[in-house]
């Protein structure tokens, strides 16, 4: 993954660190300038664990001379095989291709307009903050003009460091290696981890005493720790890895502070034990969530732990002060959605600073000072006020009874809801909530008077760990009886109808959204998928892809498990693809997507265009409607890696498409 300059200066003062001998924390500084374009750092991901599962390993020193890694692998004599199968993919690449050249031309005006508006927007709502700064040891580093810079905040610069990393391989990290950058300059690896299905990462404690190493699963952690008063000692285990336990590490005062899915109900809580005696028998309860509350972030602080949750749609912001005991907790403005931290507060700070936002809300500065124990809106004169768009919280009862929250914007001025058009949200995957930031084009789509909905289904993480669950391997249905169920909601409380309605996702969204084209293709008139994942079995059946091993405890493992593989070929989106009449689909896809491989879309793309010609012909009734079936293969990027330039013209392309199959 690729971050922006602003992101990996708030990622530095927390993950790759460097030592001093004189045992001061430094900050990494491999140069002076590092492109960020250069910079590939892998997010931590919680992949899937089944059953008993290997620790990773803490090594002996193991020595790499600065040549071993870099010997030309590219001496190997290459043998060239061209199969069948891959003539056919080229062949369906050059086709799709010529197709949408063709295709895009009709588009190619009201592209152009709606580029122009959202760039408008954009230059008119961006929050222009300053660079933040961050002290590193005796360094400074800051961002300017795409590039990461450090400075001196000293007198005198460190000499003889040591650098503890991770290295990206197949999409995940799992090797930490140390490196001494003194006279005699060596690489030891100080972790691997053993089982597929586990990512590493690493991280500082706030407080700079320790480096932690975290192994993580989708269900399972394990951390060690390395004390940074002693950077070539052997890491420390926290808790050997235990199936169904999370846990992540801060530290205050020779105390751990321990965020954790340990005990019930399975939701975190916040516990703490001696640095000393660190195993699970020891935690004690600080804090624990109440039920059906989402933990957005946590930060630490000298005194404090500041808490951002989620319940019932609505924001919170809960202050835990360690030395009175007392838990303070504010309720955040009723129009915002998400929040983001300005820059990696200091440990000492008394202040926490962040920005509130919603997806027709441009970001706005807030405070929460811990001296003065309140909540202060920082004015910002040169970002207008939303004044125009209505935000309602809804509920739909799902197949089973459940009820699934809801978020709906619109125009306060909009008369008629029932005429208007209704772009509809989905994710329900991996315990990941929908995005509800801030996008210049839902505020311009308000504006032109359509009608917002984010659909919280299951599977994804909207109400803690135990919609995620719900939602995922053998739930994943219920995932789809909630969509359905929320759509249908919108249409009978008179937000749009379904000719006027859209649905829009991305990723591992595309399950729902193309079972729900195959289940009930008459709720909606068009979808717009971005690098859509709609081939599961298939790919969830090649172990040697990128990501399938790691993802068996999202979707399954049909390679082992019969009934699994009876159950994914159930809400498949290509397996269940048959003649009827399907809405518009408008793909975009990526050439080289390692994480949703383009063969998957291709075929998918192939079958659902024969199967709409076939319902055609079979009906041939007078002026018998025939669904645009259309892919756009991107050469370059990912759905997770994309310019500015190249997401303001993908955006552009769907949203002209939409207005062309609503009739807007």
């Amino acid at each position: 993954m690729c971050w922006t300059a602003k992101s990996f200066v708030r990622w530095l003062s927390s993950s790759v660190k460097y030592y001093p001998k004189d045992n001061h924390l430094q900050a990494l500084c491999l140069c002076t300038k590092t492109k960020l374009n250069k910079c590939h750092i892998l997010d931590w991901s919680r992949s899937p664990c089944n059953s008993a599962v290997p620790p990773g390993r803490i090594l002996s020193w193991r020595l790499f001379s600065c040549k071993e890694g870099t010997k030309d692998l590219c001496k190997r004599e290459k043998i060239a095989s061209v199969t069948a199968s891959e003539l056919l993919y080229k062949d369906l690449l050059k086709s799709e291709q010529e197709n949408w050249n063709k295709i895009s031309r009709s588009y190619k005006a009201m592209t152009k307009r709606i580029k122009e508006k959202i760039e408008e927007l954009h230059n008119k709502y961006t929050l222009h903050l300053e660079s933040p700064r961050i002290r590193f040891g005796g360094n400074v580093y800051f961002e300017e003009n795409g590039y990461i810079l450090c400075s001196k905040a000293d007198d005198e610069w460190a000499t003889n460091d040591v650098l503890y990393y991770t290295s990206q391989k197949n999409l995940k990290c799992q090797n930490v290696f140390m490196t001494t950058f003194t006279n005699e300059k060596y690489t030891k690896l100080v972790y691997t981890e053993q089982d597929a299905r586990f990512f590493v990462d690493i991280y500082r404690t706030k407080d700079r005493r320790f480096l932690t190493i975290n192994s993580n699963s989708k269900t399972t952690s394990e951390v060690w720790l390395i004390d940074c008063r002693h950077p070539f000692k052997l890491p420390v285990l926290v808790q050997a890895r235990t199936k169904g336990v999370i846990y992540h590490v801060e530290h205050r005062n020779n105390e751990l502070y321990i965020l954790t899915s340990y005990g019930e109900p399975a939701e975190y809580k916040l516990m703490k034990a001696s640095v000393a005696s660190t195993g699970m028998e020891n935690w004690q309860l600080v804090y624990a969530l109440e039920e059906k509350t989402k933990l957005i972030d946590l930060e630490m602080f000298r005194d404090h732990c500041i808490m951002f949750l989620q319940k019932a749609g609505y924001l919170y912001l809960n202050v835990i002060a360690f030395v009175s005991h007392s838990v303070q907790s504010i309720q955040l403005p009723t129009w915002a959605c998400a929040f983001e931290l300005e820059s990696h507060p200091e440990h000492a700070s008394s202040t926490c600073y962040f920005q509130l936002t919603s997806p027709v809300h441009p970001p706005r500065r807030f405070a929460y000072s811990f001296k003065e124990n309140n909540l202060i809106e920082q004015a910002a004169e040169e970002v207008p006020i939303i004044m125009n768009c209505h935000t309602t919280r809804l509920l739909a009862k799902s197949k089973d009874e459940t009820l699934v929250p809801i978020t709906v914007f619109h125009n306060v001025n909009s008369k008629e809801l029932h005429r208007k058009p209704l772009l509809v949200h989905v994710y329900g995957a991996y315990g990941i909530d929908l995005n509800m930031s801030f996008k210049e084009e839902k505020l311009m789509l308000i504006e032109e008077g359509w009608i917002l909905a984010y659909c919280h289904v299951r599977g994804g993480g909207e109400l803690g760990l135990r919609w995620h669950k719900d939602g995922c391997q053998h739930n994943k249905l219920k995932g789809l009886h909630d969509l359905k169920a929320c759509i249908m909601l919108l249409h009978e409380l008179g937000f749009s109808q379904p000719k006027y309605t859209a649905l829009t996702a991305a990723s591992a969204g595309g399950v729902l959204a193309g079972a729900i084209c195959n289940s009930d293709p008459e709720l909606i008139r068009a979808v717009v998928l971005q690098a859509p994942f709609v081939d599961v079995l298939n790919t969830m059946m090649k172990t040697h892809l990128p990501l399938s091993i790691e993802e068996q405890e999202e979707w399954g493992n049909p390679l082992a498990d019969e009934e699994c593989m009876k159950y994914i070929k159930n809400y498949c989106p290509y397996h269940n693809i048959k003649p009827q009449c399907y809405p518009s689909v408008f793909i975009t896809a990526y050439e080289n997507d390692q994480r949703v491989p383009l063969t998957g879309i291709l075929r998918y793309v192939q079958k659902l265009r024969k199967a709409t010609l076939d319902h055609a012909s079979r009906t041939r009734k007078k002026g018998n409607w025939i669904p645009n079936i259309i892919l756009d293969i991107q050469a370059s990027g990912s759905h997770c890696d994309s310019s500015w330039e190249d997401s303001l013209n993908e955006v552009a392309r769907h949203l002209a498409f939409l207005k062309k199959e609503l009739q807007v």
